[in-house]
């Protein structure tokens, strides 16, 4: 095995990976970490798997920076998708990235949080009814995405009868941020890009005639600014709005979907959490690390650095494992069993430093919510079929589910 390991380290190329690798990335990430922990790929990028050297990029933004105008320029040249991903809170260094971020935190205050419970819990049960209804479903398209979009929708104020393009545009446009992508990737991403910012600029205009409410809207509070004048430029507001929807859109229905799914393949777990559902938080944190929604991240290194006794030069691209480091048995113990009463569970499926997610307490009430009313209302919840993987490195989740309620 130890040489078997090293090789499938030896040769793993981020640009070339197999449908092996797709449905099951983490015998991969395991050989890394044991053998090539700060692995240069053939495109001269180092790939990152300890949790550790995770942590100490993350923390380090000077040295590893998160600006993505040199990296993405020769991938996307001067399109919109260009200008949206070089525009957006997460790929920005401070001052600009933490202008922004103060911004959205305002609309996202443990106040505002808690006040969505109520809606949260009224709209899962209304799914779960439908799915009842039915009895064989797909549990990402009839529940997982529909309450992100629903979510997220409503924190823009977004009229519910034009929000069905949201998940095809988010799809499109994430869908281009994995290693290697096609023309047509690229093009369809694109035209993701110039649709939406058609869209929100009527969404502006209307909300500019009509504000909503600072403490709930966060199209309104993005607008208004902060009290000391700061504001957002009209290009940097119409691609933050769309990093919110597309941020916590596929994360978030990535979180439900695989949660649901790891249940059902760890029957012991799942019957433990339907006889203790007072565990749910800790089982979201779990989830959150035994399957992370987004698996990878990166940076740039602005100065020479060593990390993990390897020197990178100045202006070299890092990956961020993140679904490796959330398997690193130096942090977590027996990292590869889910145990939904982990703790601690200090896990990177939200990034942390100055870059950990403006949106995880929320990721976390919907998660929570979604996945426990779920399991109490089909604890005999049974897969209809094989999942369908999404096809990407990136972001991992299914495309769909069958399952039956019973």
């Amino acid at each position: 095995m130890t040489a078997n390991a090293r090789e499938l380290a030896k040769s793993f190329d981020l640009e070339r990976l197999t449908g092996e690798f797709y449905a099951d990335p983490y015998p991969i990430y395991r050989a890394l970490r044991e053998h090539e922990p700060v692995k240069l790929m053939p495109n001269g990028a180092y790939f990152l798997t300890r949790y550790d050297d995770l942590v100490s990029a993350y923390k380090n933004t000077k040295i590893f920076s998160s600006d993505k105008k040199r990296e993405f320029l020769p991938k996307y040249g001067t399109s919109l998708l260009y200008e949206h991903h070089t525009t957006s809170l997460v790929f920005n260094d401070p001052p600009a990235h933490t202008r922004v971020r103060r911004l959205i935190m305002g609309a996202l205050s443990p106040r505002a949080i808690a006040e969505m419970e109520p809606y949260l819990i009224a709209l899962v049960d209304r799914l779960l009814d439908g799915i009842a209804a039915k009895g064989e479903f797909e549990l990402i398209g009839d529940f997982a995405s529909a309450i992100p979009v629903e979510v997220i929708g409503n924190l823009l104020d977004v009229p519910h009868d034009e929000r069905e393009p949201l998940r095809d545009w988010s799809l499109a446009i994430l869908g281009a941020l994995e290693p290697v992508i096609s023309a047509e990737v690229f093009a369809r991403g694109n035209k993701a890009v110039e649709d939406f910012l058609l869209y929100l600029e009527v969404l502006v205009e209307r909300r500019r005639a009509k504000p909503g409410n600072p403490e709930r809207d966060v199209l309104t509070r993005l607008l208004q600014g902060e009290d000391n004048g700061e504001r957002l430029t009209a290009k940097e507001l119409l691609h933050n709005c769309i990093f919110l929807l597309n941020a916590g859109h596929e994360t978030t229905t990535n979180l439900i979907g695989n949660g649901l799914v790891a249940l059902s393949q760890n029957p012991a777990q799942k019957n433990r959490l339907i006889e203790h559902p007072d565990l749910i938080k800790t089982a979201v944190e779990e989830i959150l690390r035994f399957e992370s929604s987004n698996q990878l991240g990166n940076r740039m290194t602005t100065a020479q650095v060593e990390l993990g006794g390897v020197t990178l030069a100045t202006g070299t691209p890092v990956t961020l494992c993140i679904g490796a480091a959330n398997r690193d048995p130096a942090q977590f113990p027996d990292p590869e069993t889910l145990d939904i009463g982990r703790t601690p569970n200090r896990h990177l499926a939200f990034a942390t430093g100055a870059h950990q997610c403006a949106g995880m307490a929320l990721a976390r009430l919907e998660g929570a919510i979604a996945i426990s009313r779920f399991l109490a209302r089909f604890p005999n919840y049974a897969l209809n079929g094989e999942p369908v993987r999404g096809g990407r490195v990136r972001f991992r989740g299914f495309l769909s589910v069958p399952c039956i309620t019973a």
